[in-house]
């Protein structure tokens, strides 16, 4: 038996009720609640042939969630992401002639439509239900209080859509209203921690985010670890937000940095900090060498698709700009930093600080990317093969002066 079977003791109305508390309690994905809810409710009798949820979330691409449930397709729950809808494009026209627009607008709380074969109806759903033989249309709005709202996700939608001739009687849409108050509580249980899971990712990093969510936050706790650190800007920055328009600057930052976290991304990096046109980033794995490695692939496909993403911009009359990149290998301490009521969790230490001071010459030298003699060192043979002593420099704040290295172009193939 699946989870979101019922077992007989189950298949009542307050064995329902008692399901989904359980299930959201026990921490369970929405399409396991939609799934078990409905699977359930056909087995009290209800004539059900497809359900469907739709509640809002907080997520820098997309607006909200839609979950529909019906048994006799492959997939008994699909998934569908949506945008936002203000102005007045397709999707913002279709909003305004959906039932879920009246409900929202009107106050109330519940529309049932009995659907009459050839009759045309007040909303294009209906007409469409209509066509694929469909009875009974029911559509909920169950609000949130103020207390509840966060940012646009301050109410749950849900339709409820039967075949069977009569479709639902007036007490089983009550009923069904009932029942449903306990899905949307369980569903908002998942959707906050989906929410939380997000946003901890978005504005912390993948790891960061998963070590914060799984309790570390005490301010001063702190792994000490190995880790190849990569730091990042642009060139020109300040010349550019100084010649270009205000709302221009933040598309400019956005579409450079969304290439560097990509590719750090995808060569295993973990983004820990955007600091203005800066990326402090690090790389981590059991052989520092392997770490190293990656930081080079993320550096050269840095560097190949922000050739691409010059000429698009070009074409567009943009300004253009390339990436500075420093890497550096040492110990640095990982974890919650700064006041009571204020803190981030980063890497900081000494290494931390000779990247900076490292990226910092890469003007001056002339010189998109710089690699310190630790990195140089940790490096495998065939990957420090590549590397190009530029000579030795004095960094601000360090005693010893460093050789430092670049990768010589016709190497940069050669990492992938």
């Amino acid at each position: 038996m699946s989870p979101s079977q019922p077992p007989p003791e189950a298949v009542s109305r307050p064995g329902i009720a008692s399901w989904i508390t359980a299930a959201g309690l026990a921490g369970a994905a929405e399409p396991d609640l939609l799934s078990g809810f409905c699977e359930r409710l056909v087995k009290i009798g209800f004539p059900l042939l497809q359900g469907s949820v739709i509640i809002d979330t907080l997520h820098p691409l997309y607006e909200g969630r839609v979950f529909r449930w019906r048994p006799d397709t492959e997939e008994p729950v699909t998934i569908a992401e949506y945008g936002r809808t203000g102005g007045d494009g397709i999707e913002e026209a279709a909003w305004r002639r959906s039932p879920f627009f009246h409900l929202y607008t009107s106050g109330e709380t519940l529309l049932h439509h009995r659907i009459a074969p050839g009759k045309k109806a007040d909303y294009p759903i209906i007409d469409e239900l209509a066509q694929e033989g469909c009875t009974d249309y029911v559509a909920m709005i169950h609000r949130f209080g103020v207390e509840g709202v966060i940012g646009e996700m301050d109410c749950v939608y849900s339709s409820w859509t039967s075949d069977k001739p009569g479709g639902f009687s007036d007490d089983q849409a009550a009923e069904l209203k009932r029942l449903v108050a306990h899905l949307v509580l369980a569903l908002r249980s998942a959707s906050l921690s989906r929410i939380a899971d997000t946003l901890a990712q978005t504005y912390l990093g993948r790891e960061t985010g998963r070590r914060v969510l799984a309790g570390t936050i005490v301010r001063g706790v702190a792994e000490k670890m190995r880790s190849v650190i990569w730091f990042s800007d642009l060139r020109d920055f300040t010349r550019t937000a100084d010649t270009a328009l205000p709302e221009e600057i933040i598309p400019f930052l956005n579409d450079y940095a969304e290439v560097t976290i990509d590719c750090v991304h995808e060569a295993g990096g973990e983004v820990l900090k955007l600091m203005g046109d800066g990326v402090l980033a690090i790389f981590n794995a059991d052989d520092t060498g392997e770490a190293c490695r990656a930081a080079l692939q993320a550096e050269k496909a840095l560097r190949e698709r922000t050739a691409v993403l010059n000429g698009e911009r070009s074409a567009e009359n943009h300004a253009v700009t390339n990436p500075y990149v420093a890497l550096h290998a040492g110990e640095v301490f990982y974890g919650n930093i700064g006041s009571r009521e204020r803190l981030d969790f980063t890497v900081v230490g000494p290494a931390v600080n000779e990247t900076s001071r490292i990226l910092a010459l890469c003007s001056s030298l002339k010189t998109d990317v710089l690699i310190s003699p630790a990195f140089a060192a940790a490096a495998s043979e065939a990957d420090s093969a590549s590397f190009v002593s530029i000579g030795r420099y004095e960094l601000r704040g360090v005693e010893e002066i460093q050789e430092l290295f670049t990768v010589h172009e016709s190497a940069r193939s050669t990492h992938s």
